[in-house]
Formats: C-alpha cells, structure tokens, sequence
C-alpha cells in the first residue's frame, strides 16, 4: 500500500520511525520533503519563508492523490492526547475528499481539548491504538 505519513513536524523522529517499520511490512511510504531540515530544526514547519521556498503543503497533497492512504501521527502535544494540527487536518479533508483511508494513530482528540475533533471524526478514521500492524 502506498501510504502518506502526516502529523505535526515536531514528530519528524517518529515520521522516520514509522516509515520505516511500514517498509519493513512491505508498504511504500511518503514523508514529508523537508523531514531532514525539520529534524534540525522544528521550528522551520511554522517558518513562512521556508513553507513557501519548499512548497512543501502542496506536495503533501499531491502525495496523497497518489497514494492508497494516510497514515496520521497523532501523538500527545501540547497536553493534548492525539494533537492534529491544521496542516494535519486538511491532509486529513484531502483524504476524504479522494476517498482515501484514513489511519490515525491513536484516538482522535476529546473535543474539549481540539475544537475540531468533531471534523476528524467525521472523516470516519481507522484507529490503530499505536498498532501499525492493524493497516491493511
């Protein structure tokens, strides 16, 4: 399966992590363009200029047009159990729209915690509860 990695940048780490597991079992795996430079530097994913200069957004979206899903990294951020950030959540739209699968790590936030949970859930995710073996 071809499968889009997504979540915040601050998980570049994990990103590479998963990324590898999931070749391990055999899928092809998308990660964002600037993984390397934001492993040095977090900060660069909320840094206009470079958003800009790398185009990295868009690219993500054409990833998932070509892809079979995406698989969201949503680890605690924050004080938030299962953070998606809005980069993540129209990643999360894209999908939908293009009848994607949709894989999220761990749960989908609590509604007083992310005012769009709701939205993500609505996107009809699979929950893995930290068990990438469930993606099929």
């Amino acid at each position: 399966m071809k499968i889009v990695i997504c979540g915040s940048m601050y998980f570049a780490k994990e990103m590479l992590e998963a990324k590898k597991r999931l070749e391990e079992m055999g899928h092809f795996c998308f990660v964002p363009s600037d993984i390397q430079d934001c492993l040095k530097n977090p900060e660069l994913s909320m840094d206009m200029e470079h958003c800009l200069r790398t185009n990295v957004q868009k690219e993500c979206f054409d990833k998932i047009k070509e892809s079979d899903a995406i698989l969201v990294l949503n680890y605690k951020r924050n004080g938030v159990e299962g953070y998606v950030g809005g980069a993540t959540l129209m990643e999360i739209g894209i999908a939908q729209c293009l009848d994607k699968k949709i894989f999220l790590l761990y749960p989908s936030p609590k509604i007083e915690d992310l005012r769009y949970s709701l939205e993500i859930q609505l996107a009809k995710p699979i929950i893995l509860n930290g068990d990438l073996n469930l993606i099929k």
